[in-house]
């Protein structure tokens, strides 16, 4: 065991484009005629700082929340049936107990101290704060205790201990592993394919939450419905538009933001939302109708510093995130987005250069 303390930070995840897909491509694996599910994921600004260190057999956990609060520190024994018990219970430490679980399963480890000193990443707004938590864990792992995992790796236990909470999970979201760096996915039944996009151009963008609920377990009950062939028309449209469309919206979206057209990029988000709003409402129009994100997005006093935006995650009255016109538009738009009362957070993407081009 070893005495070594690291500093990680993991970020949230945004879903530029695809959200939903994953699950959906899912149901390949019983059935083939189901389209692959396609989406393009970015990690926020925002995330989770912590000071990592092993422990000879406990969990030990403290959390300072993003509006100061601090809960723990909490101690839970590494001994698999307790890490079980508490994961599958739910409640703010099963997702860590999920993944110290599968990781004892699987590894040879024994405990960690996570102070998880400052988190700036909202909760339970479709940014995937239980996905940056569990990667940070599964990372805290593989550094203290040498087990050479992949980013990939990581990416995998970080799912599987999700899945064995209450949460049940996609596979999109644990790829707030690869940082700030887009990443294009590919959801084949239960194989997944990840590509790294460079864009050459930074992208401002500014992701708001709305201020207001959404039921994201009955969006997923309702859309996960209409599979593997259910639902009349109204299902037919949702494998529909997880299936071509969204195919279709995510290849466009793809060599768009390889090119680093921000304003092209913008104009899919709105060309998205369009098409969301008229194949999947109709399956969950309780929670997907989304008054207030369309009041927001079409909001007159946004337009002059935005070139398109639309839903976040499962979509609903959650999140809400918009291309910028460039970074004095970015800070110009926070600023309104403020004065409407709701909270606005930056999202730069930034220029990067392919690593196989780094050399030349």
């Amino acid at each position: 065991m070893t005495n070594q303390e690291f500093d990680l930070f993991v970020p949230g995840r945004l879903c530029l484009f695809g959200e939903h897909s994953d699950w959906a491509g899912g149901y390949r694996r019983i059935d083939a005629k189901i389209h692959k599910g396609y989406c393009i994921i970015v990690g926020t600004n925002q995330g989770i700082h912590a000071k990592v260190k092993a422990h000879p057999s406990k969990l030990v956990i403290k959390s300072t929340l993003p509006d100061g609060k601090v809960l723990g520190p909490h101690e839970i024994d590494m001994e698999p049936q307790t890490l079980l018990r508490i994961a599958e219970e739910g409640g703010f430490y099963s997702y860590t107990a999920g993944v110290a679980y599968y990781v004892l399963c699987h590894y040879n480890v024994k405990g960690l101290i996570i102070d998880s000193y400052c988190m700036d990443l909202p909760i339970r707004k479709g940014l995937s704060s239980s996905a940056a938590n569990n990667v940070l864990v599964a990372r805290a792992f593989n550094k203290l205790y040498d087990l050479k995992l992949t980013t990939r790796g990581e990416m995998e236990i970080a799912y599987q201990g999700e899945i064995i909470t209450p949460s049940r999970c996609g596979r999109m979201d644990q790829a707030c592993a690869y940082g700030g760096t887009p990443v294009h996915m590919i959801f084949d039944g239960d194989k997944l394919e990840i590509e790294e996009i460079y864009p050459p151009k930074e992208i401002y963008m500014v992701i708001a939450d709305l201020k207001a609920g959404k039921d994201t377990q009955k969006i997923l009950a309702d859309l996960n419905a209409c599979y593997p062939a259910s639902g009349g028309k109204i299902g037919t449209d949702v494998r529909y538009y997880l299936g071509p469309v969204n195919k279709d919206i995510v290849s466009r979206a793809r060599s768009i933001l390889q090119k680093g057209d921000a304003s092209q990029i913008g104009s899919m988000m709105t060309e998205s939302q369009r098409f969301f709003d008229l194949f999947m409402a109709p399956a969950c129009p309780e929670e997907l109708l989304s008054p207030k994100l369309h009041f927001v997005l079409s909001s007159p006093e946004l337009a002059p510093f935005i070139f398109g935006g639309k839903g976040v995650g499962s979509q609903g009255d959650g999140c809400a995130q918009f291309v910028a016109r460039g970074k004095k538009e970015q800070q110009q738009l926070i600023e309104q987005l403020e004065e409407m009362e709701l909270e606005a957070y930056p999202l730069t993407i930034a220029a990067q250069v392919p690593p196989n081009s780094k050399n030349k």
